[in-house]
């Protein structure tokens, strides 16, 4: 006879956090700026003409889009040539939930669509009442936008039927540079509910309150931001500490390049201060001085935004400005360079 000895599960008690949790929905976006090339390019200014091409590949194949490179051989392709808007569905899946950014604000069908004098298959949306409709081997064709920019979507979508429906008309400039090539912006983005963690909602809180509060680990150590932990050795954040808004520019590089969506005229300066009281220095921007005055050592001071702009975030401190105290000794930082 044998008995099976009986574990109970290990409970830890986790106290309930002293600071309410804060949370956000967190965007980020960038607009991606490139130039199709000679092959593509072509692709899209018969798109923007209410036409499809693919390129003609060394052993016979059509692809549609057009391949830069021949498969085969490696070479730069040259060959182009014009697809019907007509085809045939070769597999798909219903999308009964269109997200805003989907081509239909309705229940349609992705498909891998193949143009008739292609070879291989176009990703495509099909529009249609339900997927009773939809089969492997239905004749869709291409419904076309009336503005057109050089986009796959200029293909609004496919509808069911093999009876192609013509183009409106293109009208408007070239979408095309002088050498032939088509550049084009795809806006990318992404959103996060992000949920702070309690040192982080210390931090917020006190930014809201015009305050910088960092953290004191069990070592000793003053992180601003604070961290749950220390990145050095793990000890956890044991207490909150309110530090000064002075504190002194340890590194810095002065920004002359200008870039799209630049909100400060170069040459300016972003340095790493370290605040008066902590030991991790953090980046911000420094004015109120000629570039060329900054350098390390430089004692400066936070300037504020008016209290009524003030959120749960950083953008609250505007910018440090030189405070006009003596530079702080090279010894006082250089071991938190």
């Amino acid at each position: 006879m044998t008995t099976s000895a009986q574990h109970s599960s290990p409970e830890v008690s986790v106290p309930a956090p002293e600071s309410e949790i804060l949370s956000a929905d967190l965007t980020n976006t960038f607009d991606y700026t490139r130039s199709l090339g000679p092959v593509l390019s072509q692709f899209a200014l018969a798109l923007r003409d209410g036409r499809i091409v693919g390129s003609r590949g060394s052993d016979g194949r059509v692809s549609v889009p057009p391949n830069e490179f021949d498969p085969t051989t490696g070479s730069a392709t040259t060959d182009i040539v014009e697809v019907s808007p007509v085809g045939t569905v070769e597999s798909w899946s219903w999308q009964p939930s269109p997200s805003d950014v989907q081509p239909l604000d309705r229940p349609f069908a992705w498909a891998l669509i193949r143009l008739d004098g292609a070879d291989t298959s176009l990703l495509h949306a099909v529009a249609a009442d339900s997927p009773d409709q939809m089969s492997t081997g239905a004749r869709v064709h291409a419904v076309w936008r009336e503005v057109r920019t050089g986009r796959i979507d200029d293909i609004g979508h496919f509808s069911l039927g093999d009876t192609a429906e013509a183009a409106v008309p293109a009208d408007g400039e070239s979408i095309a540079d002088d050498a032939g090539n088509v550049i084009v912006t795809t806006p990318i983005g992404m959103t996060i509910s992000h949920s702070a963690t309690e040192q982080e909602s210390w931090y917020l809180e006190g930014l809201k309150a015009g305050k910088l509060i960092g953290g004191r680990v069990a070592t000793g150590e003053v992180y601003f931001p604070p961290r749950q932990a220390s990145p050095a050795d793990g000890s956890p954040t044991v207490d909150r500490v309110e530090l000064s808004d002075t504190g002194t520019i340890t590194t810095f590089c002065i920004v002359n390049v200008p870039f799209l969506g630049q909100q400060i005229k170069p040459p300016y300066v972003a340095a790493y201060v370290l605040l008066d009281g902590a030991d991790i220095p953090f980046l911000h921007l420094i004015l109120d001085t000629p570039a060329e005055d900054v350098r390390m050592g430089m004692r400066v001071k936070a300037v504020w935004r008016p209290e009524a702009e003030w959120d749960h975030t950083l953008r609250n401190v505007s910018h440090f400005a030189p405070n006009g105290e003596p530079d702080a000794d090279f010894e006082s930082y250089r071991n938190h360079l």
